[in-house]
């Protein structure tokens, strides 16, 4: 099991990795944050970027916020 943190940018112009954010990655997603769209949005992303299947990737904290821990199984 793999926990990283997450900075998040909803409504942005593209769905990236863009490096880091001090010792969180940044991650912008072009859904806006409404109804879990952007937090979908990043775990998919995330599932892409780190070569998993979107089910094995949970938000551990931060549903509602953009600073998010996450938690990949592998």
């Amino acid at each position: 099991m793999k926990i990283i943190k997450i900075k998040v940018i909803p409504h942005a112009s593209k769905d990236e990795v863009a490096g880091k954010v001090g010792d969180a990655l940044k991650v912008r997603v072009r859904a806006p944050a409404e109804d879990g769209r952007a937090n979908q949005a990043v775990i998919q992303l995330l599932a892409k970027h780190f070569n998993v299947h979107p089910n094995q990737i949970k938000i551990h904290s931060g549903q509602l916020s953009p600073r998010k821990i996450i938690q990949i199984e592998e």
